[in-house]
């Protein structure tokens, strides 16, 4: 296949014709400071790419089908249309307020996605790749409903710990079918599930094995990516159920009445139909894009618990219905703060609303440029750090060096710029550097592009107290000189800019209207700007408060107070939002007086050796110690742990598990994995305690 530009030049030769997506967020929360990750990363290549002058579109839509939306506009009492265009209209204004520019923002639940899926399914079944078998399945009697796996709770069948999934298990990491729950009741009415046959539609998957497999390690995914897709290629890859019984929110299948297209069969086909629509609105060819054998650039920007999704149904869909794959897709890590998942106890599950509420939305971008690198590693949001290194660089030594310079130039030069550079190496060393830090961008090595940035503001600074010209303006030196050195700072300032200009656009307009040019296309790094009339310097940005990093903590935590039961979320997207589950039937006092509830303080704790989700706690109780295996490995690191103080459940049966034995139950709320804090008693308690 055709291999494309590794980086874009100073000078570009050939106009590039690019798509870029990101993964549709769930349209049944807001967006939070996780999601933003993917969006600001995907913003901050599409603006590079634009700026070197290529023909850039970025598409993205509102993934809105799933049972999860159905049942909160039930809760809500409106219709599913009515929720996801609110939520849309959110999701939007969001966006835009951290300088995220999509060409185009639609919904799946859209004319062109049921057409476009319509198509793809004709395309697909013709071919033979679509098969149909009759499924048992856990039906709700109440609700008249087949219930998903996430929404069937009970006792797992291998370690008996209560309130698990129909899916796996938390405490012990086992998986099995939803059938084998004990005590399973609806997590939606909290009646007992009941077996019933339904007719269900499969996608054939291990058709496409051999193109797959060449098409996973040809140079499409990160290595590490395609080496982790080996093993379900070591495994078999098995058919994908793509079809859900009524009553569901989302497309009906072709001639299968009371059967629907599953959410993840038409979310990826919402980056085409989000793109068909912007065609039809503008008059571009829709065709050129989606042939296979199109020379437009396809990039999908995505997290990394989706890359099953993306890399091999996606690709094997396309295949089927003779359309173009992929030129590659770039996987992302999740987003932790101050070292730990996201938590609402703790105030760091931050919506972007809420951020917006007290901080500039470029300090984010910045920061979050700082850590993004072209592998699937995690990011940190280190508050302490944050504040710093926004302080640091961004005012301490970026705008500092127009604050330096801006002032002489108008009072002293009528607000001209020199007919000639001060100190010409300088110069030609900072614009040599925009080859290394345009192919950064390029391979979304960000943290090292801001990295030579901000080592040339460091350059920059040394420059002007080497040159001092607040003792040039008021002892020693001429107007020319002082014109020559001002103008030489606002040179940097203005290169470093255009090479700032992705990460930061609110910024670079301010910028561009202090110096009064046009907006800054990358070619602009080549020439100094000279004999030029700037406009009155105001300041470009402000430092970042600690008070006010601590009010948005502080407004995250309150939210937590205030949110309303929602059903599970749907896995449709790379970071969905946290909700909570619905309160389950209640239970007598008498049986929950059985339980005995005492406070434990954790001496130790340890990863579990083949255990994905389990750490061993060593627990003290006042006096004696238990050990206990916790399902909280996704929410805390072991090292976090020693020291705090806990609520257990004392006089659990001890259950003998493949690991050892598990001597009691730490207390835990959220709708688990990452989303998931332990129970923490107030100052004061100790172990041993009974909690009444």
């Amino acid at each position: 296949m055709r291999r494309f530009p590794t980086f874009c030049p100073t000078m570009p030769n050939t106009q590039r014709k690019i798509l870029v997506t990101s993964a549709l967020p769930y349209a049944n929360g807001p967006i939070h400071i996780g999601h933003l990750v993917e969006y600001i990363q995907t913003d901050i290549w599409v603006r590079f790419q634009k700026m070197c002058g290529h023909q850039c579109v970025y598409v993205c839509a509102d993934d809105a089908h799933g049972t999860p939306i159905m049942l909160r506009a039930q809760q809500e009492g409106i219709a599913p249309e009515v929720l996801i265009e609110r939520v849309g209209a959110e999701h939007r204004a969001d966006f835009a307020a951290f300088a995220i520019e999509f060409d185009n923002y639609h919904s799946t639940h859209s004319n062109e996605n049921r057409e476009l899926a319509e198509l793809i399914y004709r395309r697909l079944d013709a071919a033979g790749h679509i098969t149909s078998r009759t499924i048992r399945q856990a039906y709700d009697p109440e609700k008249n409903m087949f219930l998903p796996d996430r929404f069937i709770k009970g006792d797992c069948p291998r370690c008996g710990s209560p309130d698990q999934y129909g899916d796996s298990c938390e405490v012990c990491g086992a998986t099995y079918a939803p059938t084998d729950l004990k005590n399973a009741v609806s997590a939606i009415s909290g009646a007992k599930p009941v077996e019933k046959e339904s007719d269900h539609y499969f996608f054939k998957l291990a058709d496409f094995a051999p193109m797959l497999k060449q098409w996973t390690h040809g140079k499409h995914l990160q290595e590490q990516v395609a080496n982790k897709l080996d093993e379900w290629f070591a495994v078999g890859l098995q058919e994908w159920d793509i079809s859900r019984d009524a009553p569901y929110f989302g497309f009906e299948i072709p001639e299968r009445p009371g059967k629907y297209f599953y959410v993840w069969l038409d979310a990826p086909i919402g980056y085409l139909a989000s793109l068909k629509n912007l065609c039809d609105r503008n008059g571009m060819d829709f065709d050129a894009y989606t042939r296979q054998d199109s020379d437009i650039e396809l990039y999908h920007f995505i997290g990394k618990d989706i890359i099953y999704f993306h890399a091999l149904f996606w690709p094997a869909m396309l295949e089927g219905a003779g359309l173009r794959k992929p030129t590659a897709i770039f996987a992302h890590g999740f987003l932790t703060v101050n070292g730990q998942k996201m938590s609402k106890s703790r105030g760091t599950f931050i919506k972007a609303h809420t951020y917006l509420d007290h901080l500039n939305p470029e300090y984010l971008r910045y920061y979050f440029a700082t850590k993004l690198s072209g592998r699937i590693d995690d990011l940190d949001l280190n508050f302490d750090d944050f504040t710093q290194r926004i302080n640091a660089d961004l005012v301490g030594k970026l705008v500092n060096i127009a604050s330096r310079c801006a002032g002489f130039i108008s009072k002293r030069c009528a607000g001209k710029l020199a007919p000639a550079l001060d100190d010409k190496a300088l110069w030609d060393f900072c614009v040599a550097g925009g080859t290394a830090i345009a192919e950064y961008y390029e391979t979304r090595e960000y943290g090292r592009a801001v990295r030579d940035v901000m080592a040339m503001a460091d350059r920059a600074n040394q420059y002007i107290d080497d040159k001092q010209p607040w003792v040039v303006a008021k002892n020693t030196g001429s107007d020319a000189e002082l014109q020559a050195i001002c103008t030489m700072g606002l040179n940097l300032f203005r290169l470093l800019m255009i090479y700032l200009k992705p990460v930061l656009p609110t910024l670079a307009v301010k910028a561009e209207a202090f110096l009064n040019v046009a907006p800054f296309a990358w070619t602009d790094s080549s020439k100094p700007l000279l004999n030029h009339t700037i406009e009155a310097f105001t300041p470009l940005m402000t430092r970042v408060e600690p008070d006010k990093v601590a009010a948005m903590l502080a407004a995250s935590t309150e939210e937590l107070k205030q949110v309303t039961t929602m059903q599970p979320s749907n896995t449709a997207t790379a970071a969905g939002p946290l909700t909570d589950d619905p309160v389950r039937p209640p239970v007598s006092y008498d049986d929950f007086a059985k339980l005995d509830l005492r406070i434990a303080r954790i001496i130790k704790a340890q990863h579990v050796a083949g255990a994905d989700k389990l750490l061993q706690l060593t627990l003290d109780i006042g006096g004696e110690t238990r050990n206990v295996f916790a399902g909280i490995k996704s929410a805390y690191a072991p090292e976090s742990l020693a020291g705090r103080l806990t609520v257990m459940v004392a006089n659990l049966e001890p259950r003998k598990m493949r690991f050892g034995v598990s001597e009691g139950m730490v207390l835990a709320a959220g709708p688990g994995g990452g989303d998931l804090w332990l129970i923490q008693p107030d100052n004061g308690a100790q172990p041993g305690m009974r909690v009444k």
